[in-house]
């Protein structure tokens, strides 16, 4: 009787080698690689990131919120607080929206600025939303999460990414990133925001990058930068790395659509 012949698995093929602890490195570039490749064939070259909680709700879904904690006895305070929130969902989607219009609308050059978040909720929904909304392209750079959702429904399905890796996702927030927009947020966004601001401090960022905080109040209560200054852990300077504001229009104007229709080449990226 003749035995079937065996066929070993290629090791690219072959499951149980690729989710190992050897494998590591691969899946480390993998999430490097396979990004890349979308970004160049989508053109993808320049981001508006926007970082921010992913706690925050709509007006219309805060509201409903409120009325339901009236209705049944629920944590009214808790609810108007998330009302009170939801203005920065509804600010992050209407930047988002005319960021995007400006960048359709861009005249003698093949660059477009997209806008970029974590693909999540709150924040980040809003900003892929607005962008849903101006009929543009937007990119969703997921972490899987315990418990966490995959990408909310308005990112490009074509720049729909899930990471693995913290590092690798944080790498493509920053490569591409022409300006930031720094909604209030919790630990994910004060990590976000702090490792942009040693990575410019430190020139590890070479380029020009306008970082907006918005929302004055929250970032005045949550981080006392002049502290800082005055106990001599960061130069009195520093502080300049970053705007503060409450308006959609100073934000706006403070981004890459301040310039120029036809924007010049960028200066160098992330040091590679």
């Amino acid at each position: 009787m003749t035995k079937s012949p065996f066929r070993p698995a290629k090791a690219y093929a072959n499951d149980a080698f690729l989710n190992s602890r050897d494998a590591r490195p691969l899946r480390i570039l993998a999430e490097y690689i396979e990004p890349e490749a979308r970004f160049e064939r989508l053109r993808i070259r320049d981001t508006i990131v926007f970082f921010g909680s992913a706690r925050a709700q709509s007006r219309e879904a805060a509201q409903a919120g409120l009325e339901a904690a009236k209705a049944g006895g629920g944590d009214v305070e808790r609810a108007e607080a998330r009302l009170a929130m939801s203005r920065y969902y509804e600010d992050a989607r209407e930047l988002a929206k005319r960021l995007t219009g400006w960048s359709k609308a861009l005249e003698g050059t093949d660059r477009r600025f997209v806008v970029c978040t974590g693909g999540g909720p709150g924040v980040m929904e809003a900003a892929n939303r607005g962008a849903s909304e101006a009929k543009g392209l937007n990119v969703g750079l997921a972490i899987s999460l315990p418990g966490e959702e995959y990408a909310n429904p308005y990112v490009t399905r074509e720049l729909a990414f899930e990471f693995h890796y913290f590092f690798m996702r944080k790498f493509w927030f920053t490569y591409l990133a022409k300006a930031l927009v720094v909604m209030p947020g919790g630990f994910g966004t004060l990590d976000e925001l702090f490792e942009v601001l040693t990575l410019i401090q430190t020139l590890k960022i070479a380029k020009r990058l306008p970082i907006v905080l918005y929302g004055a109040d929250y970032w005045d209560a949550v981080v006392d930068f002049d502290a800082l200054v005055r106990f001599g852990t960061i130069d009195a300077g520093d502080p300049g790395l970053f705007f503060r504001t409450d308006s959609v229009d100073a934000a706006f104007a403070s981004s890459p659509a301040s310039s120029p229709s036809t924007p010049s080449p960028p200066p160098a990226r992330v040091c590679e």
